[in-house]
């Protein structure tokens, strides 16, 4: 089948891959013409396991192509809208206006049979506004629109794009219906469940799911405050609770507040939507508030671990992408903590083995190093912001005897109370007791 993809970003871009590796003909069309010379030549702008190799294949192999030519899209049996939607600067709500300048673009250049599908994060009702929208401009064809919307974890999208929990196709068109069922035959073998529902009922889904995902990080981090008043351990818990099927494990860490580039947007995007239909969601308004004042709380713990200031002294920061094995700063909490950090008078130093580079842009006056150790080299307080797993198992004695204090701040939870004890370390994680 023949599959084109609008927009060369995260979404799209992990999309086009696998659609391509599953065999079909996938052409991946965005208007930045230097990303689309740069990925013909196996340059990709983001990091994520795996998927460099599979697109230099799938490119190898003919399945797969990157052009700026929007004309493309008239070749397609299948269009995805994979084009951002972030907040819209003053208000919170989506930006649809890349997508629906897309929309207009492709509408005089699609087939009169095309299928138009939106793999974006949009609001409950913004299919039923590109339908209108061909419509007027092809009064003649029988273009028809569904909903796809996409659960992939950064740092993990290739394996949850072809191990997904559900596929969710949001039209009440049997043609739509039928064709996607298609594309998405390969994952037959992995028994994953289709699900058909109206399209406004999947664009929801797509919010509900994160606003749910977000409440579950937000309840954690609030029972880990509690547990260091009463004493009481989070990371037990957090396994205590995950245990019952009712709950489950998956996203009961805590730690520095949730961020990137789904749940803190979508969260936003999904109240200003309530408001416009004249309701309120007020559990997902707390969480929203919660989450920031999780943000600027973590500050507070390195300058607690610090004896009350952190003013002239040097702080080590691990972690700047919002999680691991991803290169993405969008909303991570390690950047409201270092501003704070600075704000209060620490000089910063930092690494992250794929985020940097995206981080220079927001916080030009920290001090970006090659590794963990140089990164401590004379800091009274390393703070572990990400979980990545080269800072899982750092050499203690070795980051002890580089740094001016042997204070750590695990805002992951990454180490042991015991094992900080015996290095010999000052040791504030959360939720736990630390070792003074």
């Amino acid at each position: 089948m023949r599959v084109s993809m609008i927009g060369a970003g995260y979404v799209g871009l992990v999309s086009s891959a696998c659609f391509a590796d599953f065999g079909h003909h996938v052409t991946c069309i965005d208007k930045d013409a230097r990303r689309i010379a740069a990925l013909n030549n196996g340059e990709l702008p983001i990091y994520e396991p795996g998927l460099a190799d599979m697109v230099a294949a799938d490119l190898r192999q003919g399945r797969l192509e990157f052009t700026a030519d929007a004309a493309r899209v008239g070749e397609a049996d299948v269009v995805f809208l994979a084009v951002g939607t972030p907040s819209r600067r003053g208000d919170g709500h989506a930006d649809l206006s890349h997508i629906f300048a897309a929309v207009r673009e492709i509408a005089p250049l699609l087939s009169a049979t095309a299928i138009v599908v939106t793999k974006s994060t949009v609001p409950v009702g913004t299919g039923d506004e590109i339908a209108r929208m061909l419509r007027e401009e092809r009064p003649d064809a029988e273009i028809a629109v569904a909903s796809n919307p996409e659960f992939m974890r950064e740092g993990a999208a290739v394996y949850d794009f072809k191990h997904p929990d559900r596929i969710l196709i949001g039209s009440d068109d049997l043609r739509a219906r039928t064709i996607l069922a298609e594309i998405y035959r390969p994952l037959y073998l992995n028994a994953a469940p289709m699900l058909y529902v109206s399209r406004r009922t999947a664009e929801l889904i797509k919010y509900a799911a994160n606003a749910f995902l977000a409440a579950k990080i937000s309840l954690i981090n609030e029972i880990a405050d509690l547990c260091e008043c009463v004493g009481a351990d989070v990371q037990d818990v957090a396994r205590g609770i995950g245990l019952d099927n009712r709950i489950g494990g998956k996203f009961l860490h805590p730690g520095p507040g949730f961020g990137g580039s789904c749940l803190p947007k979508d969260a936003l995007a999904l109240i200003k939507t309530a408001h416009e239909h004249g309701t309120r969601l007020r559990i997902v308004e707390t969480i929203a508030a919660v989450n920031e004042e999780r943000k600027r709380a973590m500050a507070r713990k390195v300058v607690a671990a610090l004896d009350g200031s952190v003013r002239g002294k040097t702080v080590a920061v691990l972690g700047l992408a919002f999680k691991p094995n991803t290169d993405d700063t969008r909303d991570s909490p390690a950047i409201p903590l270092i501003k704070e950090l600075q704000d209060l008078g620490a000089d910063v130093r930092a690494y992250d083995p794929a985020g940097m580079e995206q981080a220079k842009s927001q916080l030009p006056e920290v001090t970006y190093c090659g590794g963990a150790y140089a990164a401590a080299e004379g800091a009274e307080a390393l703070v572990i912001a990400t979980e990545w797993e080269p800072f899982r198992a750092l050499d203690l004695a070795r980051l002890k005897s580089v740094m001016a204090r042997p204070v750590i701040v695990d805002l992951r939870n990454i180490y042991r109370v015991e094992e900080m004890c015996r290095a010999g370390f000052r040791y504030v994680a959360v939720g736990r007791a630390g070792v003074a």
